[in-house]
């Protein structure tokens, strides 16, 4: 088994039956939350990650800290604890938003509240990055965004296929679920690498953890 990656990710499958009104009008329901990510510094450059698209890895760049960050490495070696501190809690506020769309919770988005989204990497040690890796890191995960723009085409289509198992059934298919959930586990680790910058271990190319 591979040795999980530094940034993990993970939903918890839902063993009971989903809302299926909540779920019919998913798009609406979540026209509020989406309002308030967008209210936020960089949050309307962060729709794409709803999805889990490779246009999410590069307009989540514009919403997380990230051009002083790699200027704090590059000169100071530091990474400052509260920049730390807004990219995760951004990311796991997106990825709950992202969740909730995809249908995988009927649990709606909390701004703080982690319900059942586990996005998770740890403070780094700057000492330990490189310093000058951080200024190509972006260019270095092209390859990525290529992958992940054909995986998010495939979650388009999954979540089509949820909604009506939903529908029909209650229930979220689990294979459906785990690809969902391995498309957007793929994106945030593109993130962490690339853009929030907390490790310098290169992403692995494949969904599972």
């Amino acid at each position: 088994m591979p040795p999980s990656y530094p940034v993990t990710f993970s939903v918890d499958y839902p063993e009971r039956d989903l809302n299926r009104l909540s779920t019919f009008f998913r798009i609406f329901a979540a026209i509020p939350i989406a309002i308030v990510i967008e209210l936020l510094p960089g949050g309307s450059l962060a729709a794409g990650h709803y999805y889990a698209g490779s246009s999410g890895v590069a307009a989540s760049a514009g919403a997380l800290v990230f051009a002083p960050i790699v200027l704090m490495l590059l000169f100071r070696r530091k990474y400052p604890r509260w920049w730390y501190d807004w990219n995760i809690e951004f990311l796991r506020f997106a990825n709950r938003i992202g969740v909730y769309v995809l249908l995988m919770d009927d649990e709606y988005p909390s701004t703080d509240e982690r319900q059942a989204v586990h996005l998770d990497f740890a403070y780094p040690e700057a000492e330990r990055l490189s310093r000058g890796l951080p200024l190509v890191k972006w260019l270095l995960a092209i390859p990525h965004y290529f992958v992940l723009f054909f995986l998010s085409i495939g979650v388009f289509f999954a979540a089509i296929g949820a909604w009506f198992a939903i529908l029909f059934t209650g229930r979220y298919p689990k294979g459906i679920f785990d690809f969902v959930e391995g498309t957007i586990r793929w994106h945030n680790r593109v993130i962490g690498y690339a853009f929030s910058l907390v490790t310098d271990e290169y992403p692995p190319f494949r969904l599972g953890a």
